[in-house]
């Protein structure tokens, strides 16, 4: 009979791509992974991979066990969601992942919900990026993540995982405060104005330091990007003192009066905010729980 921690470990190597990269998701050694999966396929009787140059590849018998698994893993998650129906109190464990401004403008209201509504219920949060969150909770590595989309950058969609909204916050440009740095802040009423002052910005990769960059060069410039940190509370500090501008989303600001000036952008642009989790764990009390608790805390929020 075949084992299910072992197809568990040929899921993950399909969808993390490398031995090392399951190792590191599960705590194993890269050696053990790989004398699990020799085992698996002689379990099978069939060799389920391939060694192409460096990397591994399914066979199609391989190909065949990954499909199953996935439904296996899916079935796995229905019943667990269907035991947890039939209790009288939500309990369990829920793992989230969400970006900086939602981990401080909604989960802390969120959370407090949570806490006098359902005590058996643990939440556990983690600040992650939202598109690598998107693609490790289609993983399994967190129960629910969430995540933003901007307008005309559409965030992966992944199979098998559903999306609910959750809010959308307007991205405004934000300036120093007047007389806070080199006179041309003070003068700007537009991005088209900034084209030769320093900018701070999110590293590459992140969602918003594309859409940043190409408002930019839709106005007809290459900004100066001379800061560069994923961290928004540090963006606003670069602001504040007169060293940077930034495109900033709405959530940034929830809960604290910032001493900046904000400028609204032409079209006045909003980010969306939703959350997404596997479908197959959407009828789990726990889930639907913290999901209901976050909808509510975002409600609240300050935005048309």
């Amino acid at each position: 009979m075949l084992e299910m921690k072992r197809l568990r470990l040929l899921w993950e190597l399909h969808a993390r791509g490398t031995v090392a990269a399951v190792a590191e998701a599960l705590n194993y050694s890269p050696s053990a992974v790989s004398q699990q999966l020799a085992v698996l396929e002689r379990e099978a009787g069939a060799r389920l991979l391939r060694r192409t140059g460096r990397t591994l590849e399914l066979t199609p018998a391989g190909e065949v066990l990954v499909a199953e698994t996935a439904e296996l893993l899916a079935g796995l998650e229905r019943a667990e969601a269907a035991l947890h129906r039939v209790r009288e109190e939500v309990t369990g464990t829920i793992r989230v992942a969400a970006f900086q401004t939602a981990m401080l403008s909604v989960l802390p209201g969120a959370l407090r919900r949570l806490r006098e509504q359902y005590p058996g219920l643990r939440v556990e949060v983690v600040q992650y990026e939202p598109g690598a969150a998107l693609q490790e909770t289609w993983i399994r590595s967190f129960d629910l993540v969430v995540a933003e989309q901007y307008p005309g950058h559409a965030a992966q969609h992944l199979p098998g995982l559903d999306r609910q909204p959750l809010t959308s916050d307007p991205i405004r440009l934000a300036v120093p405060p007047r007389g806070a740095g080199d006179p041309r802040f003070d003068r700007a009423r537009g991005i088209e104005d900034l084209a030769e002052l320093p900018w701070v910005m999110e590293p590459q990769g992140a969602a918003t330091r594309h859409w940043a960059e190409q408002a930019c060069r839709t106005a007809g410039f290459e900004p100066d990007v001379r800061y560069e940190t994923a961290d928004l509370q540090a963006h606003i500090g670069f602001i504040e003192s007169g060293n940077a501008v930034a495109l900033l989303p709405g959530l940034v600001h929830v809960g604290s009066q910032p001493r900046l000036r904000l400028i609204e952008l032409p079209d006045r642009p909003h980010r969306t905010v939703f959350t997404a989790a596997r479908a197959s764990q959407g009828r789990h009390p726990a889930l639907a729980a913290v999901r209901e608790a976050l909808a509510a805390e975002a409600a609240q929020l300050p935005f048309e």
